[in-house]
């Protein structure tokens, strides 16, 4: 497991290098959590962050404590080609004055080399995935690599998952029952997951280290180091569990490892082909496809007035994707910044990225007591369930009569 990782994590590291700039400086994506991190390392490290940061440490205290896959890839895809459009002529405009960049060569260079070396190696570890399958995964990649990159520069959530289950109802159908489709296509979710989760994370340290005068070259390597560690730790913590559970991913144990469920019966139907998938699904797949596609074309043609006002189809798909409480929590926010600005504007200004990075900070870090709380077996205290208007009849029968 160790070799399969380093040999297919590091891909994603080079897949964007290139459009880093266009990214973060020309279409201005946020990254919150890159954004929070860099306000956070500002605050502290600069005479003036540092008079402001006494100021908005007890405010970060206080308040410690983002068929929608095809919308997805249809808005990542058109601003992909505006992004490629826009790279190859910065390319040629670099090129005509002399000025290069060091990292871009070494990124489609890295890119190449370890790509050969895992179309070579992988095949080896999973005989089912064979060499030609990952050569068209690497070749779609990127593409994938920068919707998925895109999207959490929006909302700051990775859909590395979803682009997982693409790959497993590809590669599975493709490959077929027969012919060992299911481990191949849940070993080319492996693949693509980990290049598109790194390509992002990648980017959320670029922005980080734009907003901090960091150089590149140094969050680049710094990012090679981390998924070097993260290839060597994350198999051991596995292994770990799995000799000390020997009931670990059986349904009923105390690890059940619900996903492997999930993916194992997603990759038993991919090898069926669109005739395993629901009435008209990929009707919808196309439409909602185009749809993307059409409101990215309106925006850009529109003048900018009028633009504001037309919704993002990347933003618009996530809530359908992880469920309403992620567009509710967004526009809460978003309804207290706005009247926190008209109340006073510049304290709002300066206060408000200390207040979105306690937040975004204290969320992630309320996962720590979250797992030790799990570990405990500590239940809720209150449980519940909204029933329909039916059934909470009969309920209410029910109790009427045993009191």
């Amino acid at each position: 497991m160790i070799g399969f990782l380093f040999v297919v994590s590091f891909l994603g590291l080079f897949a964007l290098v290139p459009l880093r700039k266009i990214m973060i400086i020309d279409y201005k994506l946020i990254y919150p959590s890159g954004t929070a991190t860099a306000h956070l390392i500002n605050g502290f490290h600069t005479p003036q962050g540092a008079k402001l940061a006494r100021k908005q440490s007890p405010w970060i205290a206080r308040l410690q404590g983002v068929h929608i896959d095809c919308l997805d890839t249809g808005d990542g895809l058109y601003n992909f080609v505006k992004v490629l459009l826009r790279t190859v002529t910065s390319l040629v405009a670099a090129a005509r004055k002399g000025r290069t960049s060091t990292l871009p060569p070494v990124a489609y260079g890295g890119y190449v080399l370890v790509a050969v070396i895992s179309i070579v190696t992988v095949p080896h570890i999973f005989p089912q995935l064979k060499w030609y399958y990952i050569l068209v995964a690497y070749v779609f990649a990127p593409i994938l690599a920068f919707c998925n990159a895109y999207g959490c520069g929006l909302t700051d959530w990775s859909l590395a998952s979803t682009y997982g289950k693409l790959a497993i109802f590809t590669i599975g159908a493709w490959a077929g029952a027969s012919h060992g489709g299911v481990l191949a296509g849940l070993a080319a979710c492996g693949v693509m997951m980990s290049i598109v989760s790194t390509a992002a994370d990648l980017m959320q340290d670029f922005k980080t280290g734009y907003m901090t005068l960091a150089s590149p070259r140094s969050m680049f390597v710094s990012q090679v180091i981390g998924t070097a560690m993260g290839c060597v730790i994350a198999p051991c913590v596995f292994w770990l569990f799995f000799k000390a559970f020997k009931d670990i991913g059986l349904s009923g144990s105390e690890y059940p490892a619900p996903y492997a469920i999930v993916y194992r019966n997603m990759a038993i139907l991919g090898v069926d082909g669109f005739g395993s998938l629901p009435k008209h699904c990929l009707t919808l797949c196309f439409v909602f496809f185009a749809a993307a596609i059409v409101i990215n074309l309106i925006r850009d043609l529109v003048p900018q007035k009028v633009a504001r006002f037309i919704p993002l189809p990347m933003a618009m798909a996530i809530p359908f994707y992880i469920g309403s409480y992620f567009a509710i929590d967004m526009c809460v926010g978003s309804l207290i910044l706005f009247v926190w600005e008209m109340v006073d504007k510049a304290k709002a200004d300066a206060f408000g990225p200390a207040v979105a990075s306690g937040l975004i900070c204290g969320d992630g870090l309320w996962t720590l007591p979250q797992s030790v709380l799990s570990l405990a077996k500590v239940q809720p205290p209150i449980c519940m369930k909204f029933l329909s208007r039916q059934i909470n009849d009969k309920v209410d029968t029910y109790i009427a009569t045993i009191s």
